[in-house]
């Protein structure tokens, strides 16, 4: 049996992420959206009003201040989110999620449970917990 070096369970771990973002698209697209836009829409869900600094949301899905700007502004143009300046404060940039932001969220997510469900059918239930463990301590 061959050692498995740290090197070669990043190149796993990115290969893995590469298959996730692979069948998780696939039905997301249905709904008009991408994975890290549907990652957007989440996180707006999840915060409180519903609002959300736009430099959180981009920590939160990992991209960059401007990333997150190109990302969200053909989700503005469409209606998903709107984008404001916080009343306090010009520089800091708010984002909301809008009622369509909302109803495609709602439709996604079922289509996300679905598709993550069948991703994970071959894990049992106590294989999910740890690798849900190992995600945490990574994170």
């Amino acid at each position: 049996m061959t050692t498995s070096t740290p090197s070669d369970l990043i190149l796993k771990l990115a290969a893995l992420h590469t298959m996730l973002q692979k069948q998780i698209a696939g039905p997301l697209s249905y709904h008009g959206i991408s994975f890290t836009e549907y990652q957007v829409l989440k996180q707006l869900h999840d915060a409180p009003a519903q609002k959300m600094r736009r430099i959180d949301l981009a920590q939160q899905i990992g991209l960059s201040a401007s990333g997150v700007t190109r990302m969200l502004n053909p989700m503005e143009k469409v209606g998903l989110v709107s984008k404001e300046e916080a009343a306090r404060d010009a520089r800091v940039s708010l984002v909301t999620l809008t009622t369509a932001g909302q109803t495609v969220f709602r439709d996604a997510e079922a289509s996300f449970r679905q598709a993550a469900g069948s991703v994970l059918a071959s894990v049992i239930d106590a294989d999910q917990q740890h690798l849900h463990r190992i995600a945490d301590s990574l994170l």
